[in-house]
């Protein structure tokens, strides 16, 4: 690999129908922690600085339910199999845009760390093969009609995904190979492929199968992320008389006399939150990221401020896990668009409605709010974060290729 950053992609796997799960829906769609599985290892890579694009190979019965899970993430028709599902993702990705390198990763394995993708992408600079494995450390015995022999555990691994490749490669293999039964990808490489490197894989990053699986995965990430902080953020808007401009509380748009004076929508509610949700992580504040100087964020959706004070938390490994706003103001009437509220913050944040709180008050006529001269927001934040996690790195200096 040469210094140039290279162009590295993701395919994960989620076209299984989780059988033996024993579930009413797929295993990818089941929650973990209020978010579907499948939506931990969507949400680590689209966020990670290394990863350039991502896409998942679904069963085409589930496209209506993964469109509502990562609406933004291209959706590609699996096969009948895990080996069919990553030749048909491969070709496909080769058609859209050719990568240099491809990570193909289980949706079954939502534990994985953004630590975990750095060692494997930064592994990629000096091997065509990469992938996760933990040494064996139980005693192995195999069992036959001879009997029961116990087994040398030397040199052994547990493998897992995401496993790396140069994508000509692995999609040529997996062309050569299409009538073989295969675990995992990086088999292909053993039959007549490059040499593999096994570089250290993650406890946490194992496999949901059966539904005993999910708690235990619940408890593992909770326990990762043992770090509880809580962020608070205020923030005012003037209420003035302006045509052509929207009152926007909490994402959704309120009918009212008066709109909201700022720089992008000044959507009081958001603020608040986003400076709540950027306190948890000691990241300054929405101003800090979104100067209202900068003429790019006029008019702004300020769901695009809450994303990314959320993107710097997933950035860190971290979760978000409740978020409490109270709109302060004398009108407009907050109560009869509560739950719309509600439902727009947890789409913005993937959280479920009873991980989002939006109340009201007023200040009995008392003060600015009172006097309807503005409206105020106050808002809290819970958010679990690793307690031990590698700095964060800035657009400006994201690690450069080589160095």
């Amino acid at each position: 690999m040469d210094n140039k950053k290279p162009n590295i992609a993701v395919l994960i796997v989620a076209a299984g129908s989780g059988e033996r799960f024993g579930a009413g829906i797929p295993k990818q769609y089941q929650p973990l922690l209020g978010r579907p599985i499948l939506n931990w290892s969507v949400d680590i890579f689209s966020q990670h600085a290394d990863i350039k694009s991502v896409y998942v190979a679904i069963h085409p019965d589930h496209a209506e339910r993964f469109a509502a899970v990562a609406p933004a993430i291209p959706a590609l028709h699996g096969g009948g199999t895990r080996q069919q599902s990553v030749l048909k993702g491969l070709e496909e990705i080769a058609r859209r845009d050719k990568p240099d390198y491809i990570l193909i990763h289980d949706a079954a394995r939502p534990g994985l760390s953004s630590d975990l993708i750095t060692d494997i992408c930064n592994a990629l600079k000096n091997n065509d093969a990469v992938i996760p494995g933990l040494p064996v450390v139980d005693t192995i015995k195999r069992a036959s009609a001879d009997g029961v022999k116990t087994e040398s555990r030397d040199n052994l691994y547990a493998i897992q995904t995401p496993q790396a490749f140069k994508f000509d490669t692995i999609l040529a293999l997996h062309r050569m190979h299409a009538d073989k039964s295969l675990t995992d990808d990086a088999a292909l490489c053993e039959i007549a492929g490059p040499s593999v490197k096994i570089i250290a894989g993650e406890k946490g990053n194992f496999k949901v199968t059966h539904a005993e699986d999910l708690a235990l995965m619940e408890q593992s990430i909770a326990a990762r992320c043992g770090d509880i902080r809580t962020g608070t953020g205020y923030d005012v808007h003037r209420l003035i008389e302006q045509t052509g401009r929207k009152l926007m509380i909490c994402g959704i748009e309120l009918p009212h006399s008066h709109v909201l004076e700022g720089h992008s929508d000044a959507d009081v509610g958001l603020h608040a939150i986003t400076d709540a949700l950027l306190a948890t992580i000691c990241d300054g504040d929405i101003g800090m990221h979104f100067k209202p100087t900068d003429a790019r964020w006029k008019n702004a959706d300020s769901a695009k401020f809450l994303r990314h004070a959320a993107d710097l938390i997933a950035a860190q490994d971290g979760i978000i896990s409740h978020v409490d706003v109270t709109i302060i103001c004398e009108a407009p009437k907050i109560g009869p668009h509560r739950d719309a509220m509600r439902a727009k913050i947890g789409e913005i944040l993937a959280l479920p409605l009873n991980r989002v709180s939006v109340k009201a008050t007023t200040t009995e006529g008392l003060g600015f709010t009172g006097r309807r001269e503005g409206i105020a927001a106050e808002a809290v934040a819970t958010v679990r974060l690793p307690f031990t996690s590698r700095p964060v790195l800035r657009d400006d200096d994201i690690r450069k290729w080589g160095t």
